[in-house]
C-alpha cells in the first residue's frame, strides 16, 4: 500500500470556514456519526481538523466571530463570482 502523503491547498479563508465546520460537526454536537456513518472516514477528517487547527491563528484570536463572518462572506461572493462567469463552455 502506498502511504505516501497527499498535499490539499486551501485558502486561509477556506481553511477557517472549514475549520470552524469540522469543530461544530465533531465537538458541539454529534452530528459527525449522522453525516459519517463509516467510522473509517473518521481518521482523516480528524487529521485534517489538528492539521487545520494547528496553522490557523485566526481560531485563536478575540474577534474570531467577526473574522468567521468576513470570511464566508469573501468565499461566498468568490463562489458566486466563479459561478456567474462560467458559461459552461471552453475557451
Amino acid at each position: 500500500m502506498d502511504e505516501e502523503p497527499i498535499t490539499i491547498k486551501l485558502t486561509r479563508d477556506q481553511a477557517f470556514v472549514l475549520s470552524d465546520w469540522l469543530y461544530q460537526v465533531m465537538f458541539r454536537s454529534d452530528a459527525l456519526e449522522g453525516i459519517v456513518h463509516d467510522q473509517a472516514v473518521w481518521s482523516p477528517i480528524h487529521t485534517i481538523s489538528g492539521t487545520l487547527d494547528k496553522s490557523l491563528t485566526e481560531i485563536f484570536m478575540p474577534d474570531y466571530g467577526p473574522r468567521l463572518k468576513a470570511a464566508k462572506q469573501r468565499l461566498r461572493t468568490d463562489l458566486h463570482d466563479d459561478t456567474a462567469g462560467n458559461t459552461g463552455e471552453s475557451p
